[in-house]
């Protein structure tokens, strides 16, 4: 895709779903001797995270995984859309689009594995975290520069902001 194409088609986006594991973390469980689990998480993919929600997109997080960590941290972002535990996450997402009335092209999903391959090619803007498998990144329409956990949410944001700023001038 063009960097044109590209911008235009960002800056018509008004909903973006993330993947968790690998996407909004860097893929790896820590688990304590008792059995809890947790998660790091990048203050610079939250706050790019608030920036979309406050322009107007809808931030939805579809992951195959279930955590307490994710609830608590999403609902501290503001995200309102959070489902956990998806087998079809496609599925999850057609759910979604109906009841919010918003177009599959006017949509953006983050993911990093062979479980996001579906919902990326039903997208109409694909991304692949850089450290995503190749069979990932070869069928999405971005790479990000970062890896998953460490800023390539917020790199995602910043060009959805960029884009849909630079159509309002």
């Amino acid at each position: 895709m063009s960097s044109t194409a590209a911008e235009k088609s960002l800056a018509g986006i008004r909903l973006i779903a993330f993947d968790v594991d690998g996407v909004l973390t860097d893929g790896r469980l820590y688990l304590s001797n008792d059995g809890v689990e947790s998660k790091a998480f990048s203050t610079q993919d939250g706050y790019g995270i608030r920036r979309l929600i406050q322009a107007g997109v809808t931030v939805v997080v579809i992951s195959g995984r279930s955590s307490v960590a994710v609830d608590m941290r999403m609902q501290d972002l503001g995200v309102e859309h959070v489902y956990q535990g998806c087998k079809d996450k496609v599925a999850v997402f057609e759910n979604l689009t109906d009841t919010l009335g918003i177009k599959a092209d006017e949509c953006a999903f983050v993911g990093d594995d062979i479980p996001d391959l579906a919902l990326l090619r039903k997208v109409g803007y694909s991304v692949a975290v850089a450290n995503a498998v190749g069979a990932v990144r070869e069928q999405c329409d971005y790479t990000t520069l970062a890896d998953g956990g460490y800023g390539a949410v917020r790199e995602v944001c910043d060009l959805i902001i960029t884009a849909q700023e630079a159509t309002r001038c």
